[in-house]
């Protein structure tokens, strides 16, 4: 894939930047992980070769039956029974880390929350559940949040700019008296009371976020596409009788994208803030799930066992200095005041 000399040059900027650069990387890695949380964190084996024959509980749940159990519901994996009939007939491969986000571990050295051991990295929440399966868990939860709201305001804050900037005159009038009062309303109080109203979800929290986040984006790309409908191009466009909407799609939306792709990190960052916020006042994603707003609550509701507060905190911190230092680097990577056509 060939680049343009533009493109090059600010990818080689960004590429300068070695801060945004490396948390980009780190950021990547940590994803990576995340997005494979049940290869790396689960409670069920990856595979099993049982009597001949392999199994992949991974994927498909198997009734203890199969491995020459009594019940016929779906196998319990950390049972030493179903070890033991597993054993005697084959072997089983578990992930690194055999515990998933809901799994609550009963052989814990002390009570609930326990400190951080051999078997438990960093230790168990009050319920015995596993914090580095929470972890993982909240954070691809929190990570895939961030992006699926950054993607679908950017499609409506760029069409809603592009909109105004392009056409202008009443148009322009009347959706910016609709955008100022509505971003005028107040968010967080709107958010508490529809999650109060609805059973709260990852679909029904993205469509309450989508319903004000999409505001970000409307004042930038307005003001571009002010400034760019002026210039000759357009103006030539316009007399060749090219319709308003390829003109928009063609030659003002790619200029108008630099703004988009460098607002990205920091309405990702906001996302996940948001998000963690609300779970943390318990307004979020449904009990018992995954996040990291609830294991801030956790940390807040049991300060005698510190190391729940301090992963939540340091996780958090870690994810938002990632995405800000990654907004910096595509920031200064798009300054046309550092990347100039020669």
């Amino acid at each position: 894939m060939t680049f343009s000399p533009l493109m090059q040059r600010r990818l080689r900027q960004f590429k300068a930047n070695r801060r945004g650069y490396l948390s980009l990387w780190i950021f990547c890695v940590f994803f990576l992980i995340t997005l494979l949380a049940p290869l790396i964190s689960n409670d069920k084996p990856i595979v099993v070769y049982y009597d001949q024959h392999f199994y992949f509980p991974i994927v498909k749940a198997y009734p203890e039956t199969i491995w020459g159990g009594t019940f016929e519901t779906e196998t319990n994996y950390r049972d030493p029974y179903v070890k033991e009939l597993i054993t005697k007939k084959g072997w089983m491969v578990f992930p690194p880390i055999p515990y998933s986000f809901d799994t609550v571990n009963y052989d814990i050295p002390t009570p609930a929350p326990s400190a951080p051991t051999m078997d438990n990295w960093l230790g168990t929440d009050d319920q015995g559940r596993d914090v580095v399966a929470r972890l993982i868990y909240g954070s691809r939860i929190s990570i895939l949040f961030g992006l699926a709201l950054a993607v679908f305001s950017s499609i409506i804050g760029v069409a809603a700019g592009a909109t105004q900037g392009y056409y202008g005159g009443t148009i322009d009038l009347i959706l910016q008296r609709f955008t100022e009062i509505w971003s005028g309303l107040p968010i967080l109080y709107l958010l508490i009371i529809l999650s109060s109203m609805i059973e709260p979800n990852f679909w029904w929290l993205l469509l309450i976020m989508l319903l004000f986040s999409w505001m970000n984006l409307v004042a930038v790309v307005r003001a571009e596409f002010f400034r760019t409908r002026s210039l000759d191009y357009v103006r030539a466009a316009e007399a060749l009788g090219v319709p308003g909407y390829r003109i928009i799609w063609r030659h003002i939306l790619p200029n108008a994208m630099v703004a988009t792709i460098t607002y990205l990190p920091f309405i990702i960052s906001a996302s996940i803030t948001t998000l963690t916020s609300l779970d943390f006042l318990g307004f979020g994603l449904p009990p018992g799930s995954a996040s990291l707003g609830e294991l801030l609550t956790q940390g807040k509701n049991n300060i005698q066992a510190p190391w729940l507060a301090l992963t939540g905190f340091f996780s958090i911190a870690l994810i938002l200095s990632l995405l800000i230092f990654i907004g910096e680097a595509v920031r200064d990577a798009f300054d046309p005041r550092k990347v100039s056509v020669s």
